[in-house]
């Protein structure tokens, strides 16, 4: 983007909203002043073109906005789990709530899809738009590029066509990793650069890495990482993110870089950063108001009494501070990610509410006013926060029949001949799902056992039905019966759920990893189809005639309306599968739950008809969904 033209632009559009501008969280005896604007108290980002807009630097203990110290109060709000249409809304939500600065992740294999192939313009990949919106709106920027981001996303972030490269290493120096790491990062650059603050721009502070003391300890890495970004004329101060023990400090902060703490909740983890880390800022880089959910468990909601109490300490000390997430989103399409702790392989769920105090939908929550009365009370005397914005528009609608249109087996690629099966990587596919197809010789019944199985599979013989694989519960294995067939066709049909986004385990590669065994015995000679469904795949759809009877089928129904609203999808008529509306992939439901309604913004519905299509693994009958105003 044309810096000349972005920064004038900027200028026009913010100069006139500068006036009207209020910081949203600052006391006369507890917060130390934001300078801003040329005189008076004020809050927002000024963009002016030439020299005379603001500064930001680090000074020993304070962040230093103009030479003087600035307490940063953030929401984060990832612009590629929000439709571009309503960033502007959620932006004033948190401005609303009190804060002074969006903070953003951002997504590497949502920019960069494939090798080569980068996106910063489109829906809400545009992150220009993204951060000229947030200046506009008088708010302050961070941002969190990664490479890796954790966010509870596939693969943390990290692109899946990597994975195609056996023996890769992600996270370090490795020479694959870094060389595409390097390639993707100098492309954002590009991006930010004219919107950084020393441009007269909105962003204030770019993270290195994330929360790399939980990962691993190649401090070359991170080394590595700072250096790309100056190379490529970034200017801002760094800052890094970790848990607040020791180890975890010693191997993610760098000299010179803020110290962002997960979270930063007490005197002792400032104290224990600042030993760490000496002679620069300190701040919670992630407060949690909320928490994630993975599917099967019951809806994570965090005690609000402890998130006040800490939100108290953080304002009474004047300690900057991030709230992780302000507002969440949705996992849209492919890409929710899991977590592999204690209990195995754990997919998260399609919504990101994450019980956050703006929810899914945009609406303030009793969390958000709890919060926005807190921080209100630390302004000056006579000073008020803005009014929180109307909420955007909520519709229900009647139960709407889906009936059986086509199947999977009626729409099948040509096979890839392959000795024994491997992973979606190994065929070039990163997402959706993939059928291992194979005739038995020697043993035809018995025990058949897939090692390993990523993550998802239905298995017939046949032709039938005979049973589940499910990594989330360890089910790796099935009973094969006989069949009386001379050479019995086995089929595993595979789904890929969320890649590993934290810890070691994030070489997840997906389908069936290794083998397939049958009594001990390895199966060969595998016939594998690929079923990437991505962008125009439920438009290409076929009909087929006559009665659908093996599992694997889409359902289609059409919405008629007119008016259109954001709704909540309910699919407790359902099994498991994928939604699709007017061709946009809404995520993945699951009987399993917590989660039974799929968020589909009014963005995606037009007036008149609507085309709901569900592929589902399970079901063979007809079903119905229905629309909801509430996700709950």
């Amino acid at each position: 983007m044309n810096k000349a033209h972005t920064t004038c632009r900027l200028a026009f559009v913010i100069v006139l909203l500068l006036t009207a501008y209020t910081v949203a969280a600052q006391s006369a005896e507890n917060v130390k002043s934001v300078k801003a604007g040329r005189s008076g108290e004020a809050g927002g980002p000024e963009v002016k073109s030439g020299s005379q807009g603001h500064t930001f630097t680090l000074g020993k203990d304070d962040f230093l906005l103009d030479g003087k110290p600035f307490q940063i109060i953030s929401g984060e709000i990832h612009p590629g789990r929000v439709p571009a249409e309503y960033w502007r809304h959620r932006i004033k939500m948190a401005k609303a709530m009190g804060c002074n600065t969006i903070s953003a992740y951002l997504f590497w294999n949502y920019h960069e899809p494939d090798e080569g192939l980068y996106d910063f313009r489109t829906g809400s990949r545009d992150i220009s738009r993204f951060i000229e919106i947030a200046a506009e709106e008088g708010m302050w920027v961070m941002i969190r590029p990664g490479p890796y981001v954790c966010a509870e996303w596939e693969f943390g972030g990290i692109p899946p066509y990597l994975l195609r490269e056996q023996g890769i290493k992600v996270r370090c120096m490795d020479p694959a990793y870094m060389k595409a790491a390097e390639r993707y990062l100098s492309r954002l650059a590009d991006v930010l650069r004219p919107h950084l603050i020393t441009n007269s721009g909105p962003v204030i502070m770019i993270q290195i890495e994330n929360e790399y003391g939980s990962y691993g300890n190649d401090r070359n890495y991170l080394f590595a990482l700072k250096a790309i970004w100056e190379r490529s004329g970034i200017d801002v101060p760094f800052f890094t993110g970790d848990g607040p023990t020791t180890y975890m400090l010693e191997a993610g902060t760098l000299p010179g870089c803020a110290v962002g703490l997960d979270s930063g909740s007490s005197e002792a983890d400032f104290e224990l950063a600042r030993k760490m880390n000496p002679g620069v800022p300190v701040f919670s880089s992630e407060t949690y108001p909320g928490w994630l959910t993975h599917w099967g468990e019951d809806w994570a909601r965090p005690d609000t009494a402890d998130l006040l109490r800490e939100v108290k300490f953080l304002m009474d000390n004047r300690k900057s501070f991030n709230f992780y997430v302000i507002h969440g989103g949705t996992n849209f399409g492919y890409t929710a990610g899991a977590n592999s702790g204690g209990k195995g392989y754990e997919p998260d769920i399609t919504s990101y509410d994450y019980d956050a105090p703006i929810n899914e939908q945009g609406r303030a929550t009793p969390k958000y006013m709890a919060l926005r009365k807190l921080i209100g009370s630390y302004l000056p005397k006579n000073a008020k926060l803005p009014p929180i914005p109307e909420p955007v528009p909520a519709m229900s609608f009647p139960e709407t029949d889906l009936l059986p249109y086509t199947s999977v087996w009626d729409n099948m690629p040509e096979p890839v001949l392959t000795v024994q099966p491997g992973s979606f990587e190994a065929f070039g596919q990163d997402y959706g799902f993939m059928l291992y197809s194979t005739g038995l010789t020697g043993h035809k019944s018995g025990k058949l056992t897939v090692i390993d199985i990523h993550d998802y599979a239905t298995v017939f013989l046949d032709g039938k039905y005979i049973g589940t694989l499910d990594r989330r519960l360890g089910i790796n294995s099935v009973d094969l019966p006989a069949s009386g067939s001379e050479h019995p066709l086995l089929e595993i049909f595979t789904e890929a759920m969320g890649r590993i986004n934290f810890a070691h385990a994030m070489i997840d590669r997906k389908g069936i990893t290794d083998r397939v065994i049958l009594n001990g015995m390895t199966l060969m000679n595998w016939e594998v189809r690929g079923f990437p469904m991505g962008d125009g795949y439920a438009e290409s759809l076929k009909a087929t005639g006559g009665e659908m009877k093996k599992p694997g089928i889409f359902f289609r129904g059409t919405l008629t309306l007119g008016e259109t609203a954001d709704t909540f999808i309910d699919m407790t008529n359902f099994v498991k599968g994928i939604v699709w509306v007017n061709g946009h992939n809404l995520g993945r439901y699951w009987e399993t739950g917590p989660q039974t309604r799929l968020y589909c913004p009014a963005s995606w519905l037009k007036k008149g008809e609507n085309e709901i299509i569900v592929f589902d693994l399970h079901k063979t009958g007809p079903g119905s969904v229905r629309g909801f105003t509430t996700m709950n």
